[in-house]
């Protein structure tokens, strides 16, 4: 008998990434992990937030993933067990509630377990702080080098006290202030208005329903940790069910499809046509609701990978506009030090400088049902105006291109560094920028960013161009140079 060779996996370094630290369950990230680090980052929170706070208690919450009431259980047990007071969640909700509850509750920050929009095998903790939002780097790295020093925080002689709490009472009733939920209820029950929401078996399931008091139509709406086999993220490639039910849907009123991810801070859309709209195409339609309709002001802020027409829209309305590396902790950062209007990530996550500085996808939801209920017009619709208005006609698009190893990114990394690209499909190049990774603007105004991810091997191409043929042609050429080394 033949026995299959035995599965060797190569346990990761505890590392806290854009958003947190996340792992293949049972692998990377394990019970005795957890309980590891969560009092760590607990200790952490109330070093960097006690004295503003005068608290002691943390947040605890989850999502729907496996284990994930489980592993919340082991985060209380943990962090009580070193005198930490705990506020733990009843039930899932988004991560952007468990913010929402940290800064509202004066908390010292809340502790997550999510893997946001990862596959079904990977679990992880998102670190959020006293401001309701995630923690910056300088907070996570202090973590790492207490794990590093595998410093443990001995016993305490009386453990933390330890609540309940509903995660959705407190956030609904902030989001709904922020919008004009009767004319969104009012249009939906008398049928001028349709919605579908896919909530990709995550945390977003039931949130519009209990925002909005009314029935709407939600897919993949069933706990299903394992995502149907691909991912919770709001990608095209996930959401072949919603494409086609809005394709065959049939109605003279507008329809709209909202797309969540595994914990509810990133959205997508799909129009009445059942055209997928990216975060690309919703940011600038958001600018424009909030500043002429919800009379909003302050910066935009968009990331090195963000559309030109989001500071093109912003243009329209002499919007001050700012620009940051990939990240939303970059953006977040920004929020809690300038008046901001809108912050905006081309992977979807949205957040307003009026709420929490925080992603926060069913509120971004709220606002494009908000805009359709007042125009009367379709999201498509409204992309197609504000095309018009700013005369800009390019398209988007990206790639995620595997490399053959960590050898090949090195190289290719060198030769960007010692060869700058002068041409790219034909085009001259008029400027490099090298904030996050390598921005070429060509001579004809498209542009193509090339990024290397931190912990694969793993190219990042993102372009956009005047036309469709010319995107292909620059992504082709960009992938040809990568598989030339």
């Amino acid at each position: 008998m033949v026995h299959p060779a035995p599965i060797v996996t190569t346990i990761n370094p505890i590392k806290f990434g854009t958003d947190g630290w996340r792992g293949l369950i049972a692998a990377d990230f394990t019970f005795d992990r957890l309980r590891f680090v969560a009092p760590l980052a607990a200790q952490i929170l109330a070093k960097v937030y006690g004295s503003t706070t005068g608290s002691n208690t943390i947040i605890v919450g989850y999502d729907r993933r496996f284990l994930s009431e489980e592993f919340a259980q082991a985060t209380v047990d943990s962090v009580r067990a070193i005198g930490f007071d705990v506020m733990l969640s009843e039930c899932f909700a988004p991560t952007p509630a468990f913010s929402w509850v940290a800064k509202q509750q004066n908390a010292l920050g809340a502790l997550v377990i999510t893997a946001s929009h990862n596959p079904g095998s990977y679990s992880g903790l998102k670190v959020k702080g006293a401001f309701g939002g995630s923690v910056p780097p300088e907070v996570t790295q202090q973590i790492e080098a207490l794990i590093q020093t595998e410093t443990v925080e001995q016993p305490s002689e009386k453990p933390g006290s330890l609540q309940l709490f509903n995660p959705w009472t407190s956030y609904c009733e902030g989001l709904r202030s922020l919008v004009n939920i009767d004319v969104i209820r009012e249009a939906i029950a008398q049928g001028k208005l349709t919605v579908f929401a896919d909530v990709m078996h995550g945390a977003a399931a039931t949130g519009l329903e209990r925002l909005l008091g009314v029935p709407i139509q939600e897919l993949n709406s069933d706990r299903d940790p394992l995502f149907e086999g691909g991912a919770p993220e709001p990608l095209p490639r996930y959401l072949s069910k919603l494409l086609q039910t809005i394709r065959d849907y049939r109605s003279d009123a507008p329809v709209v499809g909202l797309v969540f991810d595994g914990d509810a801070d990133r959205i997508a859309a799909v129009d009445g046509q059942g055209n997928f709209l990216s975060s690309q195409v919703l940011i600038p339609i958001l600018i424009e609701h909030l500043f002429v309709r919800k009379g909003y002001w302050g910066e935009v802020v968009k990331t090195v990978s963000g559309s030109d027409l989001m500071p093109q829209v912003a243009k329209l309305h002499n919007l001050p506009v700012f620009e940051t590396p990939i990240g939303y902790k970059y953006i977040a950062d920004r929020m809690l030090d300038t008046q901001v209007l809108l912050g905006g990530e081309e992977s979807g996550g949205i957040g307003y400088g009026h709420h929490i500085p925080e992603r926060d996808a069913l509120l971004a939801a709220l606002y494009l049902l908000e805009t359709v209920v007042q125009t009367g017009q379709d999201l498509g619709e409204q992309y197609h105006q504000l095309r018009q208005k700013t005369g800009f006609t390019a398209v988007y698009d990206r790639i995620d291109l595997p490399l053959a190893s960590m050898e090949i990114r090195a190289k290719l990394l060198t030769q960007l560094q010692t060869q700058p690209l002068k041409e790219i499909a034909g085009r001259s190049v008029i400027h490099c920028q090298t904030d996050d990774g390598y921005k070429f603007r060509l001579a004809d105004q498209s542009w193509l960013l090339i990024r290397f991810s931190g912990t694969e091997s793993v190219l990042r191409l993102y372009c956009e161009a005047a036309t469709m043929d010319l995107l292909h042609q620059t992504l082709d050429w960009a992938k040809d140079w990568a598989n030339s080394v």
